[in-house]
């Protein structure tokens, strides 16, 4: 009996050490990767080289392809992974994890790369639409910064933090072979690091506005131009309606490299297999929108990749009669809604996202809104379900973002109380958590000060205004407020500061 309790004994330490190596070992990983982030200065040379990307003076692209070389990945083998790349300005992720569900649904091993994290970082990257767990981030991570780091021609030369996660997600997409990677283009386009694929089936392009305009441009057709770069010879590309002035230079771009380049249709158009539309855990017209290009991009790579069949054995050739490229399909649009893609639109998950959490002091509404037009969804999503609340608002934009333009949308809104706070979850996060940064405390605090002087400017009325130095503070002084179980919460502004939320009010993601 003695030596059967020490048995387990012995198996209990023997997991626990092994439990406490990965833990480690991730931290580890979390703390090498942090260090990779861009210190300011360098952060503004970034914003040049990009602005200049399309003089051809911005080596982002060769910059990967040596990087991915070091670790064993040529472009001949890159070429092998099969991708959907997905730019724009709303609705990538959510574009693209209904595209990856979908796919899931229909049998295929999926990988999908997206950014940025809520959470824990290990969220850019996922497999068969899991996250990767802590021990598969460690040891993907290790094996791809040890391969970097022992390659280096000089002290630094090493990929930046969304660099480094490019290369370690196709080195993982392609070690767990994959049948598609749905790819989320992080900035931009024509020279984002994703972008260094040469091989693309299938490219979607969401809806389009300003943002990240000091990277891209200040103009609905300098942005356009740059989602555009994404658009390959040979490769299908879908769209959403634009606006007339981005819709040209799409339509353009792609006449110049032979691509055809279809709008998909609204999404009340199509027949689905229990004739009413498909009841999507979103009940907005943006979201429907982003549904009917997830659609599109996931039966094109279907039929471009997999063999087609009619039942008599023919191949339509069909010329498109824009650029006179002859390609050999069937139908380009997809009209008919499987029973396995309608699964798929109706059981994805994407956290942040007009998300709804409750807890037992208040109700809280989530939406890493960011942009004027997604923000002026973001207010009427909240007020369409908020009528008769007490409405209070925790608020914070990040980077080169118009606060002025994103806060105009809610001052009508009637809020009772508005808190801005910087996006971290805690005060203090240390250098091996997931969400640090280099952005120093003080100018993030300016940054809180400046949006109270915008918001009172809007607000004449006695709105309660506080700056908060982190979301905890916020929560702590909520709590205190009369009648608060009676009040809904909306966290806008940024997805950094949903996550910072998120990994205290549900930090597993469970809701």
């Amino acid at each position: 009996m003695n030596s059967v309790r020490l048995l387990r004994s012995c198996l209990a330490s023997s997991v626990a050490v092994r439990m406490c190596s990965t833990k480690t070992s991730y931290e580890e990983a979390v703390c090498k990767l942090n260090v990779l982030q861009s210190n300011k200065a360098t952060i503004e040379q970034i914003r040049k080289d990009i602005k200049t990307g399309q003089d051809k003076k911005c080596t982002n692209i060769e910059d990967m392809e040596y990087y991915l070389s070091r670790t064993g990945v040529s472009m001949a083998k890159l070429d092998e992974l099969s991708v959907i790349h997905i730019a724009g300005t709303k609705g990538k992720g959510s574009t693209s994890a209904m595209c990856e569900s979908i796919l899931r649904h229909h049998g295929f091993r999926t990988g999908f790369y997206s950014s940025p994290h809520l959470v824990a970082v290990r969220e850019r990257i996922r497999l068969d639409g899991r996250v990767i767990t802590e021990e598969q981030f460690a040891r993907h991570f290790h094996q791809v910064y040890d391969m970097l780091n022992g390659t280096k021609a000089f002290e630094g030369d090493m990929p930046k933090y969304f660099a480094f996660l490019t290369v370690m997600a196709y080195n993982v997409f392609l070690k767990e072979k994959v049948d598609v990677a749905i790819v989320e283009v992080g900035i931009g386009g024509i020279v984002d690091y994703t972008n260094v694929l040469r091989k693309v089936p299938v490219v979607g392009i969401t809806a389009l506005g300003l943002d990240h305009t000091s990277i891209l441009g200040t103009t609905l057709p300098e942005i356009a131009g740059a989602k555009a770069g994404v658009i390959k010879p040979g490769c299908e590309a879908y769209t959403v309606t634009q606006p007339p002035e981005a819709m040209q230079v799409l339509r353009n771009y792609a006449d110049s490299i032979k691509c055809p380049l279809t709008v998909v249709p609204d999404y009340k158009t199509y027949t689905f297999p229990n004739t009413e539309p498909a009841h999507l855990p979103v009940n907005v017209e943006a979201y429907q929108t982003n549904a009917s290009l997830a659609i599109q991009l996931a039966h094109a790579w279907m039929r471009i990749t997999k063999p087609v069949h009619r039942k008599n054995g023919l191949i339509k050739h069909v010329v498109n009669g824009q650029n006179g490229l002859t390609k050999p399909v069937l139908d380009t649009v997809v009209k008919c809604v499987t029973k396995e893609t309608m699964t798929g639109l109706t059981s994805c998950k994407w956290p942040g996202r007009y998300q709804v959490v409750e807890s037992d002091y208040a109700k809280f509404y989530l939406d890493g809104a960011h942009t004027k037009e997604s923000m002026e969804i973001c207010a009427q999503w909240f007020q369409n379900i908020n009528r008769l609340h007490n409405k209070i608002l925790i608020f914070s934009a990040t980077g080169d973002r118009n606060a002025e333009i994103l806060l105009q949308p809610l001052k009508h809104v009637g809020f009772k109380s508005v808190y801005f706070v910087i996006p971290t979850a805690y005060r203090n996060i240390g250098q091996n958590n997931d969400n640090y940064s280099l952005v120093e405390q003080e100018e993030l605090i300016a940054r809180c000060q400046k949006h109270v002087e915008i918001w009172q400017h809007f607000e004449k009325s006695c709105t309660n205004v506080t700056v908060a130095s982190c979301v905890a503070d916020a929560l702590v002084s909520l709590k205190k407020c009369e009648n608060v179980k009676r009040s809904s919460v909306l966290i806008t502004g940024s997805l950094h500061l949903v996550g910072a939320a998120l990994s205290i009010l549900d930090p597993n993601l469970s809701s």
